[in-house]
């Protein structure tokens, strides 16, 4: 969870602290510690709108009650963002918006880079996925370019240090440079915005320009940025920015950023769902009625008719009705629940799979190895890190995950290259569901659902490999064999099939150099997957 203070003055702006407010906001889902000066308030992960101290009041008073009235509305402009396919193995992504007669102080400024401080190291995962600049509109000549240059050609002052010097230098000497210099490791081009004028706004996701990218108390229009590797993430991070200078009075305009033949823009338009009475009450155990949700969806900033619900622009949360439910509990009161004791007499026992699952780990920790929990969802273009002969795809992601994961492999990958600046070695191992097509139908969802076992070792070969999965078979009294096979992904020769009572239920092997690059891993790694499913029989039995 995000920790965020708010001085107690400028809450008050908006409403009178007592105890029975700060009661309400614990009630809220975000628990309060109250000091003489500060309000420090706990944010969970999926509500980057409540970072800042005018979403945070948004939502907070319309809980109270107190709707709100603002009008959220964009108007398109005449100024362009163009992309150049030099960023496309870098950052590949930008978007952005202009807002205009904002009433900037001292405490706004503040406030701004609080909240973006939060939206780097959350949302933006440290500036890795996301980054973000505000800068002085009337200092910028469109359209602006967002490409990538040789760090000796990328000369410019960076903020707060009134000093021209070329990228390499500001990696070197300037204090952010220096903190995110990593984030650049290895690529010969640095991303560099520049405007019509040939002047820099920024190199992301390091630092802006002393000349256009630092706001002060008598700005009144700004231009904001916004760079990464995800584009969905990238709108929903503008809309936040905009949505919260709106709230201040501003007016807020688009920004289209054309990207080849296509163009994206933020629209601020709300989002509807469908929601079941019925599966409200079944998954909240309460008998609501229609009027309870008309009642209580405006508290958590919905707009309700007859089973639709109108999700506001801010709320980039929303993924799926269930989210919906989750609010009404909280507009409800969790302390209006009531707790029960089944009536179905039954005696507890622990699943069989979940024990020899428990045993597994018990094993792997044994060894020093880490246990990771990645997501169910795969991204597109994770799909060519492993063989997939068919994609299993989520109908309207509203994520850049889209497709059930067919193997442990790729989100071992992603956790490798997310972590390929952090201390040696990583050795870790996850026990979880893969997914593949039912061409058996035996099941309702055409979904077949196994358990498997990964266990990554970086930097590692096969021997060492073989070691741990040999003691881990000997610990479970298991006899296996390993044969010889070709895999895509890993080295031929250094390969091999791992076989129970003549049963292939896995492989092990070293990653291919191929591999290894695409992934932007610099030790070897060698990996051991296996299907759990015939060790559960084997040991059940």
């Amino acid at each position: 969870m995000a920790k965020i203070r708010f001085e107690i003055k400028e809450i008050e702006k908006y409403i009178k602290l007592d105890s029975s407010i700060i009661e309400k906001m614990n009630m809220f889902g975000t628990p309060v510690e109250k000091s003489e000066e500060e309000l420090e308030i706990e944010v969970f992960p999926n509500r980057p709108d409540l970072l800042s101290l005018p979403g945070f009041m948004r939502s907070f008073l319309m809980f109270l009650g107190k709707p709100n009235k603002t009008e959220y509305k964009i108007k398109k402009s005449d100024c362009k963002i163009i992309v150049n396919e030099a960023v496309k193995k870098i950052r590949p992504y930008s978007m952005a918006a202009i807002v205009k007669s904002v009433a900037f102080t001292d405490e706004k400024i503040k406030e701004i880079m609080q909240w973006q401080e939060k939206i780097h190291a959350t949302y933006g995962r440290n500036r890795k996925k996301m980054a973000m600049g505000f800068y002085l509109l009337d200092k910028i000549k469109f359209p602006v370019t967002y490409t990538a240059k040789s760090p000796k050609d990328i000369v410019f002052e960076p903020l707060d240090m009134p000093e021209k010097m070329n990228a390499l230098k500001i990696l070197q000497r300037h204090p952010t440079g220096r903190e995110y210099a990593y984030q650049l490791e290895g690529f010969d081009k640095y991303p560099v915005y520049y405007d019509s004028n040939n002047e820099v706004l920024s190199m992301p996701p390091i630092i802006n320009s002393n000349n256009s990218g630092k706001i002060l108390p008598n700005t009144k229009d700004v231009f904001i940025e916004c760079s990464g590797s995800d584009l969905e993430t990238l709108k929903k991070v503008i809309t936040l920015a905009v949505v919260d200078l709106i709230d201040a009075g501003g007016k807020a305009y688009s920004v289209d950023v054309v990207y080849g033949n296509k163009k994206e823009a933020i629209t601020l338009e709300t989002e509807q769902i469908k929601i079941s009475l019925e599966d409200v009450n079944k998954l909240l155990g309460l008998q609501l009625k229609e009027s309870d949700l008309t009642r209580l969806l405006p508290k958590m900033g919905y707009e309700y008719s007859k089973g639709k619900v109108k999700i506001p622009c801010w709320r980039t949360d929303i993924l799926h009705p269930v989210d919906i439910t989750e609010d009404i509990a909280i507009a409800y009161g969790y302390d209006k629940f009531i707790p029960q004791i089944p009536s179905v007499a039954s005696i507890g026992s622990e699943d069989k799979q979940s024990k020899i699952k428990s045993r597994i780990a018990e094993i792997l920790i044994g060894l020093g190895l880490l246990e990771t929990s990645s997501y169910h969802l795969i991204k597109q273009e994770e799909v060519a890190l492993s063989e997939i002969k068919e994609k299993l795809e989520v109908s309207d992601s509203k994520t850049e995950y889209k497709i059930l994961r067919p193997n442990l492999l790729i989100p071992s990958l992603r956790i490798l290259s997310e972590n390929k600046d952090n201390e040696y070695p990583q050795r870790f191992f996850e026990l979880g569901t893969v997914f593949s097509p039912d061409k058996q139908n035996k099941s309702e969802s055409g979904v077949l659902e196994q358990q498997n076992l990964i266990i990554a070792l970086c930097p590692s070969n096969f021997t060492e490999a073989k070691q741990i999965l040999d003691y881990l078979f000997k610990m479970l009294s298991l006899d296996h064999e390993i044969k010889d096979i070709a895999k895509t992904e890993l080295i031929e020769g250094r390969t091999g099939s791992i076989n129970l009572k003549g049963k292939q239920i896995g492989y092990l092997g070293e990653l291919h150099p191929e591999t290894l690059r695409n992934c932007g891993i610099k030790y070897p790694v060698s990996v051991i997957e296996i299907s759990l499913e015939e060790i559960f029989n084997l040991i059940k039995n």
